[in-house]
């Protein structure tokens, strides 16, 4: 056959339409791997590739978007990636007999790539260079990488492409209906970045129906001269008895292909819900269309933005002023009760900035009921003069959602913030509800996040106008199970920006003092959990279900066999205080699971802050 590029340099082609859709019609359940059929039902597939050539397809895609590594292991699969590749592309080469061309399908990993996930850039580009070298065995012609929402890791899916194979490329992302990506990437940046990246063929595909692409579309082809494609859904998918269907006729496909090709597509099909009808309408209006010429604007470069330079650290807030001045600090804590009412929380927040607390931490813990958001709550308290330490989570939020709370929290002026993965909230009061939480982010990107936004850049590297004022810390687990990924991750966290870190409640002074040992060569300040306890069901609670707490044997004992087990549980806390006093630069005084009074009496007897001395100066001689 005629080389795939200078065939779409002569005419237009058109490619095939969901291959998902019609297995899913065919009986398929939506819950398996669809890429497994190309080993244990091929010709199933080998018939989709037929009827979608019938109705006139010039370019077929073999069923593999989903038959990477990182997807295939959730089937159990991911062993058979090279197998599952190399039949998706005899199948299709076969059906094809050499009438139409054969585009090897690879889809994005399902994963987040750092700086926002954990799956580093080598893990993933080692993924995409793995499937493309089975399709390029297979005998494919060309490469399509589609329905990707993140540019970053579609060019590293360009690269991994380029590694193994010079086949024609086409690279497609998937945008929302204001033409950026789903991440955010608008179509001046992303087009000519693909261009320079070594795509053939730029174009869009999936999430939005033909209107709404066209526009975008539009956008692509004033910034680069790129070849571009276009492989709207059939419109928006309507929930019709529990099933996601996509109604927009094949003839309204149809002329929504004569209006990508005049605005410069070369490559045109359809995405979810598309079917071999509406490839049938759209291969007869594009053959009936007079010859359109290829595009010779020239080409433009992406735009680059430079980062600003981020705030000084001290300026940021009084936290971070008097951890900047070496100060001790100490942070108190309050959480959001159930209800509307505030007012006990606000005014124990007051009451603990009286007794010395520089800033309240008011935590994002996966509770029950019905109680304001964290970041609600932290604003009143701010209102009232009291500086927080917001606790944020990645648990249940989106990449953008997370990037949102941040720009909020700056704007609400809450400056401090504790940024942590988050632990899956608890299901179990409601049993109809799914207790897998979402992760779709976790500390590190989080923390990368908030770099970018200091220096005024939002994820996609995108200018925000003034940058935020973010001041912010990270956790670290001295008791964790795996220090050396513990390390790691702590080396990570810093790298991304964090500027002090918090550990959880010690209550074991010999078990932390060699993990505390190397913690302060990290070269940011420790702030150290302190647990205002109340006894020994107290502390057995907090070893037992807090993550990073331990408890000696002696100091249960010590509390059990106490005649006043209140007194003698705030004389430990006072001793542990004692001991962290010389170690690290702050407290974090917290009575989860505990009473605020109990905090209180805590933060009475070590002493209040003195403007320009040491925090707890008094608790030498408690």
């Amino acid at each position: 056959m005629q080389n795939f590029l200078d065939a779409l340099d002569e005419r237009v082609l058109v490619c095939d339409g969901a291959m998902g859709t019609m297995l899913y019609a065919a009986g398929v359940f939506i819950n398996r791997s669809f890429d497994e059929l190309n080993l244990v039902s091929p010709e199933l597939v080998a018939d989709v590739h037929r009827q979608y050539l019938r109705a006139g397809a010039d370019v077929i895609e073999t069923n593999t978007f989903g038959a990477n590594p990182f997807k295939l292991a959730t089937f159990g699969l991911a062993s058979e990636t090279a197998a599952i590749n190399r039949a998706g592309a005899a199948i299709a080469r076969r059906a094809a007999l050499g009438t139409a061309w054969v585009a090897g399908s690879i889809g994005p990993l399902g994963v987040r790539l750092a700086p926002w996930g954990r799956t580093s850039v080598e893990e993933a580009e080692a993924a995409f260079r793995a499937q493309a070298e089975a399709l390029v065995e297979g005998g494919v012609d060309l490469v399509i990488l589609e329905t990707f929402r993140d540019l970053n890791e579609l060019v590293v899916a360009i690269r991994a492409v380029r590694a193994v194979s010079s086949l024609p490329l086409v690279a497609q992302l998937t945008t929302g209906e204001d033409g950026h990506t789903l991440d955010g990437t608008p179509p001046e940046v992303f087009t000519p970045a693909l261009e320079q990246a070594g795509a053939d063929v730029v174009g869009l595909n999936c999430s939005v129906g033909p209107a709404a692409m066209l526009e975008t579309i539009e956008a692509m082809a004033h910034v680069s001269n790129v070849r571009l494609a276009a492989q709207p859904n059939a419109g928006r998918p309507r929930d019709i008895e529990g099933r996601n269907l996509y109604l927009s006729s094949p003839e309204y496909m149809a002329s929504y292909a004569r209006r990508f090709v005049r605005a410069g597509v070369r490559l045109v099909g359809g995405c979810c819900g598309t079917t071999p009808a509406h490839t049938e309408q759209i291969a007869a209006a594009v053959k009936a269309m007079p010859a359109v010429t290829r595009r010779t604007r020239p080409s433009a470069a992406a735009d680059r933005h430079d980062p600003q330079p981020p705030a000084a650290w001290r300026d940021k807030s009084a936290l971070a002023r008097a951890l900047a001045d070496g100060q001790f600090v100490v942070i108190a804590e309050v959480a959001a009760p159930r209800g509307l009412d505030l007012s006990a929380p606000i005014a124990d927040a007051r009451c603990f900035r009286n007794l010395g607390a520089v800033a309240v931490n008011v935590p994002d813990y996966p509770v029950s009921g019905a109680r304001v958001s964290a970041q609600t709550l932290a604003a009143r308290i701010e209102q009232s003069g009291v500086e927080t330490l917001l606790h944020c989570t990645c648990r249940e939020r989106t990449l953008l959602g997370l990037q949102s709370d941040l720009v909020a929290a700056d704007v609400l002026g809450l400056r401090n913030l504790l940024l942590t993965t988050g632990s899956p909230r608890p299901s179990a009061a409601h049993a109809e509800t799914s207790s897998a939480a979402s992760f779709e982010v976790d500390a590190v990107g989080l923390l990368h996040m908030a770099g970018e936004l200091n220096r005024g850049l939002d994820v996609a590297g995108q200018p925000i106008g003034e940058p935020t004022r973010l001041h912010v810390a990270a956790a670290f687990n001295p008791l964790a199970a795996d220090m050396d990924t513990e390390w790691r991750r702590l080396a990570q966290k810093i790298d991304a920006g964090a500027e002090f870190i918090l550990t959880p409640p010690v209550l074991d002074v010999e078990a932390f003092e060699p993990v505390l040992a190397r913690l302060r060569t990290a070269g940011v300040p420790i702030v150290a959990g302190v647990a205002a306890l109340e006894g020994v069901r107290h502390a057995e609670f907090l070893a037992s279900e807090v993550t990073g707490v331990r408890v000696s044997d002696a100091t249960l004992a010590r509390l059990g066999a106490a005649a006043d087990e209140a007194e003698e549980a705030m004389r430990m806390t006072i001793e542990i205080v004692t001991w962290l006093y010389a170690r690290v630069q702050g407290l974090h005084v917290t009575s989860f699971h505990g009473s605020p009074r109990t905090a209180e009496r805590l933060l009475t007897r070590i002493g209040p802050t003195v403007v320009g001395v040491p925090v707890v100066e008094q608790v030498r001689h408690a």
